[in-house]
């Protein structure tokens, strides 16, 4: 009987402590952490991390509008006073990236599926915009994890060639899947989950046909960014731009503003940056800058009285062009502030930035922009073709998007300081009128011509692309930015961002080997780098 009841004790002991064991295993599991992630996933999350919101320091630094109050920020550009001259880098995105092509593989056994062709386009994306930032970076030898902890940088040159090709193999991949390949993937909400099906779950083969259109459309401004260098033998600039206009079937571009990759707010978790939520905060600290209100007040463009409010302390009247003036970037902060508050510059259009939740679609790649990249091209003799088309088709695009359109629109500001007290007027525009100006209608393929369709790129690239407006303007000087103590760095527009202070303890003697290389051993945001020499 002793016996017995020992067998029982062991036995209870046994089915006590297995049982906790099996529990301890369930705890260090955790049910709420995926423990293989999906691509799909990946993919969601590396899509989101493309979008550069509007109402951010970057539109500041583009120079289309201002902060007159120092509490909520600043017209400054980094020097490392109040902003961070370091950049910030996507390498953490792009680790996602591979691993997103990785599980993909595992899952379809194959490399030949839409997060493979995605991935490619993805890798050059990322790429593009952080060399974009400081220069040279570790591109070959990165994102290898631990097998290699100090990798090699890449001249800028090796880094944009490099991208080129990626983007022509997105391209390749993407037409053959749209032909012969499997269509299913999920985890885009630029296309796939709303094209065919606002309800979600989308169509794979429209959604790919829109990705290749995104691909080749980003891939002329990559070549665009590299028009310094246009004459290059190794880049071929000239060739691969003709190459994707000339051949619309085997490289689709965008055909309309339809086709854009843009991104999409809600009101009900995805704000835009400017809304009623901080209305309260904002609405009186922000006015328009100079560079952009001026420019298009001076052309007489309707798009100023959308986007901004009448100065009323001018005493001109509300629909007057007179009445729309911006503040110089580069004026003194405490200035600035004082001429706002007695009603002498422009305030952003409260009516149409603040009265609701969702504002307006912010454009990643837009057809807007390929059309005056396209113009960019045939003004410099890069392929044949007719400027002014596209020059126009990319003004009506603009002008469309801002609902302006032939006869009268109407027009709605902020009358006081509250929050839905508004006025409205009736205006008349007509686009043949607009385009006959003398500063508006197209030259022709000349010097002059070409700072048009720069100034209406510059214009088209207001409250979205990030600091692709910036970006422009550091490598044409065209529109002339404004400087001064209020834009910082000694009254100097930077032309770059220093790398972060982590590559030189992380990765230190390549980091020295690429800033001596580019920069003399100087890792200034003054120095030039290759892409703009």
């Amino acid at each position: 009987m002793k016996s017995f009841k020992y067998s029982l004790v062991i036995l209870l002991l046994v089915s006590i402590f297995g049982s906790c064991k099996k529990e301890f295993d369930d705890f260090d599991n955790n049910i709420n952490q995926p423990e293989n992630v999906p691509p799909s996933l990946l993919l969601r999350n590396i899509l989101n991390h493309m979008q550069e919101g509007a109402y951010t320091q970057a539109e500041r630094n583009g120079q289309y509008t201002c902060c007159n109050y120092t509490y909520y920020g600043d017209n400054l550009y980094w020097d490392g006073t109040l902003h961070s001259q370091y950049a910030s880098l996507d390498y953490g995105t792009l680790n996602d990236v591979v691993n997103m092509e990785k599980i993909a593989k595992q899952i379809t056994g194959t490399d030949k599926n839409p997060y493979a062709a995605l991935g490619k386009f993805l890798r050059a994306y990322y790429f593009v915009r952080m060399s974009l930032k400081v220069g040279d970076l570790p591109m070959t030898e990165a994102l290898q994890g631990l097998t290699n902890k100090e990798p090699k940088y890449d001249t800028q040159k090796q880094i944009f060639k490099q991208c080129l090709s990626l983007l022509d193999e997105s391209n390749a991949d993407l037409s053959n899947l749209i032909t012969n390949g499997f269509l299913e993937f999920s985890g885009d909400f630029y296309f796939k989950e709303r094209i065919n099906n606002p309800l979600g779950g989308g169509n794979g083969q429209s959604a790919l046909i829109a990705w290749q259109k995104v691909v080749n459309t980003f891939r002329l401004r990559v070549l665009i960014h590299l028009s310094k260098h246009a004459d290059d033998g190794e880049l071929n600039v000239k060739q691969q731009f003709a190459s994707i206009v000339n051949d619309p079937v085997k490289y689709p571009i965008m055909e309309s503003s339809d086709d854009n990759l843009q991104y999409t707010y809600n009101d009900k978790f995805n704000f835009y940056g400017s809304s009623p939520n901080n209305y309260g905060n904002d609405a009186l600290r922000y006015n328009m800058a100079a560079t952009y209100l001026n420019t298009l007040a001076g052309l007489h463009d309707l798009r100023a009285m959308i986007v901004a409010e009448p100065a009323r302390g001018l005493g001109f009247a509300d629909t007057s062009y007179a009445s729309f003036v911006g503040a110089p970037s580069g004026q003194d902060l405490s200035t600035m502030a004082a001429i706002v508050q007695t009603g002498k510059y422009s305030l952003i259009n409260r009516y149409r930035y603040y009265e609701t939740l969702v504002g307006e679609n912010t454009f990643i790649v837009s057809y807007q922009e390929m059309c005056f990249n396209i113009a960019e091209a045939i003004n410099r003799g890069w392929v044949g073709g007719n400027a002014e088309d596209w020059y126009k088709k990319g003004i009506k695009s603009m002008q469309n998007f801002y609902g302006i359109k032939d006869g009268l629109n109407t027009v709605k500001f902020q009358k006081g300081g509250v929050l839905g007290e508004d006025i409205s007027y009736s205006v008349y525009f007509n686009f043949d009128q607009y385009y006959n100006q003398n500063l508006v209608k197209y030259s022709g393929d000349n010097t002059n011509g070409l700072k048009q369709i720069l100034t209406q790129r510059y214009l088209s690239l207001a409250r979205n692309s990030g600091l692709e407006g910036y970006y422009q303007y550091r490598r044409t000087g065209i529109p002339q930015f404004d400087s001064g103590p209020g834009t910082g760095n000694s009254g100097i527009i930077p032309v770059r961002f220093q790398y972060p202070v982590n590559e030189l303890s992380t990765n230190g003697t390549n980091y020295s080997a690429a800033i001596q290389s580019q920069y003399g051993g100087n890792d200034g945001i003054n120095q030039a780098m290759w892409l703009i020499k």
